[in-house]
């Protein structure tokens, strides 16, 4: 899908998939933590990703406590991070309580900083790599943390292709890469590494264009010691992610020297 909006654009993409997504393998604390859900245990959720809640009604849905579950969420505090959760819970006829001022773990320590936590308990619905920020400032604010993570990332490529995608970047092939998740960054980081071609790597990404879905992946961006040259102002999405491509694009063509 993104790869094609691109190519409407006049792109010659290279599709490299970095990641695949899977339910954790050991469904039994899922389960545990969904029947807190649905009993009513839970004051407070924090969501943090659409794929996460669909997971969860996923387990759910099979351990044949789905209609208990939603219940639960029904009666819950629904806090989301960003757009994708609180799609998920339209999808099941429910909407979020509270959304974080900003999609980032800071957005949700400040939106839940306005909240009286004393003596409550929040579930934390986590992602692979999510940090341990926010569980942290719940302990601080007197809650009860009760995080719990549902799915985990899996290769989708073996590690040569993920290499030759390297080698394309070092050797000036690729002009642009669009990273649409932190895992996608930190994998293609791990590869690299583990090829001896990090520093090669990091030399080469100071010169190509990099795209960032949202404040999430741009700090991930960041972290790796690369340089985000486009990102959607506001409304974190792929459509956005190609109009800022698009307009940055146009910037540099504009102050290309004439031919």
């Amino acid at each position: 899908m993104f790869a094609g909006m691109l190519e409407r654009q006049g792109a010659v993409t290279v599709r490299c998939p970095l990641v695949s997504i899977h339910d954790v393998e050991d469904a039994v604390p899922v389960q545990a933590w969904l029947e807190r859900l649905a009993g009513g245990q839970l004051d407070s959720l924090v969501l943090y990703t659409g794929e996460g809640l669909a997971r969860l009604l996923g387990f759910a849905r099979r351990g044949g406590i789905e209609e208990g579950v939603i219940a639960g969420l029904r009666r819950t505090r629904k806090i989301v991070r960003g757009p994708k959760p609180a799609k998920v819970l339209r999808s099941i006829g429910l909407s979020p309580d509270l959304t974080a001022e900003e999609p980032t773990t800071a957005g949700l320590i400040a939106t839940l900083s306005t909240l009286d936590l004393r003596g409550s308990r929040v579930g934390v619905q986590l992602y692979p790599g999510g940090e341990d920020l926010l569980t942290g400032f719940l302990d601080k604010s007197g809650a009860e943390a009760d995080p719990i993570l549902c799915y985990r990332y899996a290769s989708d490529e073996e590690d040569e292709r993920v290499v030759r995608l390297v080698d394309e970047i070092v050797t000036g092939v690729i002009d642009l890469i669009a990273f649409t998740s932190t895992a996608q960054v930190r994998r293609l980081q791990e590869v690299a590494r583990k090829s001896d071609r990090a520093a090669a790597l990091d030399a080469a990404m100071q010169h190509v264009l990099i795209a960032a879905i949202g404040p999430v992946t741009a700090q991930a961006v960041e972290e790796a010691g690369w340089t985000v040259g486009a990102m959607p102002p506001d409304s974190f999405h792929l459509k956005p992610m190609i109009v800022a491509l698009g307009k940055k694009l146009a910037a540099k063509a504009s102050l290309a020297p004439p031919a």
